[in-house]
């Protein structure tokens, strides 16, 4: 994934996280991030292989069925390889969970780190490295995130609902002036129950956000060629499909193609009559292209909703300690894994507020 940072990162972003980076030689085997200990740096592999392993809990009932179904023990289970180029480490600059997996070296390899207090002065003081790096995150991020499901297996998508309400995050981040934008670049369609948002395997037009309703978020059970599926869609055949997730107001959907080449593998369909603001992926794509601001804020929300789906899947399955355990206290004193911060609680009030608004001027209109 060398080509990603290559691309995306300008020259004055690569030659600033060269002068700030740590270089530190790994040998095989050695921990490079520990599940459920803060991590205080980005991590960048410049050389070697990396490995991704998730911890079971032993006194999680879930976990326990996923071992013996697969027959192996309550140990560590690997979910993904990581090669040159690849980051690890940013999702505590976007969110405030713990990592929800362990990082080791499976050969000798070579990591740039960038300590977390210098990356998070430089991401508030230069918009323009903020929109770089966080949209190539939001890529690293999708890419993994499609690995892990592969290697799981997609019938693990069920148990993959985000932890966070979009709604709460989405309006949280953006301005009243990126609200008001998507209002006058979007229109606003009334879906009717039954009707396909988008088809999996054709290309995404648009971004959706959900103002009423619901809709319903569905995978094929085949393991068929894209091109097949998108015309066995458009002749209307009988194609069997596994929904795995409902998504209400406020949710988004049609947000891949900013980070992802493939077309969908979901296929999102109204399960009642839905109110849904589309914006076209050309304006969206022209704006993330000339307005720097908008791009920082626009790809930090999709970086912190793709770690969001990536710690669900974990905490669904039953790997790792990432809530609290029965008979643990619930006191205000003590700190619990993947707690939210008060910084960001403060902001929930906020997203209710500008979505409301939102839909007071839609509706007026």
């Amino acid at each position: 994934m060398t080509e990603v940072l290559l691309k995306e990162l300008s020259n004055s972003d690569i030659d600033w996280m060269l002068a700030t980076g740590i270089r530190e030689e790994m040998t095989a085997g050695a921990v490079l991030i520990r599940q459920g200990q803060s991590v205080n740096a980005l991590h960048i592999l410049l050389d070697g292989a990396l490995t991704v392993s998730i911890s079971q809990a032993e006194n999680n009932p879930l976990g326990r069925a996923f071992a013996a179904l697969e027959g192996g023990e309550m140990s560590e289970r690997e979910i993904t390889r990581l090669s040159s180029g690849e980051m690890v480490g940013e999702i505590p600059f976007v969110d405030a969970y713990l990592p929800s997996t362990t990082v080791r070296a499976l050969r000798k390899s070579l990591i740039l780190s960038i300590p977390q207090q210098q990356l998070a002065a430089k991401l508030e003081q230069d918009v323009s490295f903020a929109a770089h790096l966080y949209r190539a995150s939001a890529i690293l991020l999708a890419d993994r995130l499609e690995r892990i499901v592969t290697q799981l297996g997609h019938s693990t998508l069920v148990f993959a609902q985000p932890q966070l309400r979009e709604i709460l995050f989405i309006f949280a981040q953006l301005h009243d002036s990126d609200i008001d934008w998507l209002m006058n670049a979007g229109h606003v369609n009334r879906i009717p129950a039954g009707d396909i948002l988008i088809h999996a395997g054709r290309p995404v037009e648009a971004l959706h956000i959900l103002l009423d309703g619901k809709i319903t978020l569905s995978a094929f059970e085949d393991e068929r060629n894209p091109l097949a599926r998108a015309f066995s869609s458009l002749e209307g055949s009988d194609t069997p499909e596994r929904e795995f997730a409902r998504l209400s107001r406020g949710d988004m959907v049609g947000e891949t193609p900013f980070v992802d080449v493939r077309p969908p593998s979901v296929t999102v369909k109204a399960l009642e009559d839905s109110l849904v603001l589309s914006i076209p992926r050309w304006r969206l794509a022209a704006k993330l292209l000339h307005d720097t601001n908008f791009a920082a804020r626009f790809y930090k929300v999709l970086t912190v909703l793709l770690a969001d789906k990536q710690q669900a899947i974990v905490t669904r399955l039953g790997y790792g300690r990432l809530i609290y355990s029965t008979g643990q206290p619930l006191d205000k004193s003590f700190k619990y894994e993947n707690e939210l911060s008060s910084d960001f609680l403060a902001q929930v009030a906020l997203a209710g507020a500008r979505f409301d608004w939102m839909l007071k001027r839609i509706r007026g209109s």
